[in-house]
């Protein structure tokens, strides 16, 4: 801050001073029909990060089930299964804002009212406006795997991970990961039955069939070209 004692002092003066961040944003370039969502849906399906409970029931005027959808990319498979379920709510989070753009594009063409987009790292949202025990299903989709051994701890699903998404889950709400890195899919299950308040949905194993509701996205296109497996994995809240 300098000869600034604070932030709003240094704003004042019209100085600048940069804010550390616990990410680091993918701003990526947006193109015309992205940037032209942007300005046209965000203000009815965007949620801005503010430090405070969000209230479901007013975002989406109205009482349904809710899911949240962690990095939802350039969002086709969410704006797919909000479009499907219009009985449910969605919100998606994601920090790369050409994606926020595609997925406000696509949801705006739809005339979609059931789905909003949040632009900021999702711990923090978790931690700050996510209401405990509100969540009816959490979902995770090919988060990047870090493949290598040495970046391993680099993956978002550890045992902290769990138990942040567990207290914001309802009692019987579900987990639900996908990656087609195996992995990954064993290191997401390792954690995960170890994870207090969770049991494993499968009937045989760690994995479950890929449920109906989740569209076939480009990432399990591009893993099944590779000749790679896609592994789902969904677990409960038990308490």
């Amino acid at each position: 801050m300098g000869q600034f004692k604070n932030q709003a002092e240094a704003e004042a003066a019209g100085v600048y001073i940069s804010k550390v961040k616990s990410f680091v944003k993918r701003e990526g370039r947006l193109t015309k029909g992205q940037a032209r969502a942007l300005e046209q849906f965000w203000p009815t399906m965007g949620i801005e990060f503010d430090d405070s409970m969000l209230k479901f029931s007013e975002v989406f005027q109205r009482e349904a089930p809710t899911v949240l959808e962690i990095g939802f990319g350039m969002g086709k498979s969410l704006v797919e299964m909000a479009s499907n379920a219009p009985d449910k709510n969605f919100i998606g989070i994601e920090v790369h804002r050409p994606g926020v753009g595609a997925c406000l594009s696509l949801a705006g063409e739809l005339g979609l009212t059931n789905l909003r987009a949040m632009e900021y790292d999702a711990v923090e949202v978790f931690k700050k406006m996510i209401p405990d025990s509100s969540l009816d299903r959490v979902q995770l989709y090919f988060p990047d795997p870090w493949h290598k051994k040495r970046h391993h701890k680099r993956r978002i699903v550890q045992p902290e991970f769990a138990e942040m998404v567990r207290v914001k889950l309802k009692m019987g709400g579900h987990f639900h990961m996908a990656t087609d890195w195996e992995n990954y899919a064993e290191h997401m299950a390792e954690i995960m039955n170890s994870a207090p308040g969770f049991k494993n949905t499968a009937e045989q194993g760690n994995y479950v069939p890929r449920p109906d509701y989740r569209p076939i996205t480009k990432f399990e296109v591009r893993g099944q070209k590779l000749g790679h497996g896609v592994w789902d994995l969904i677990y409960e809240r038990t308490e």
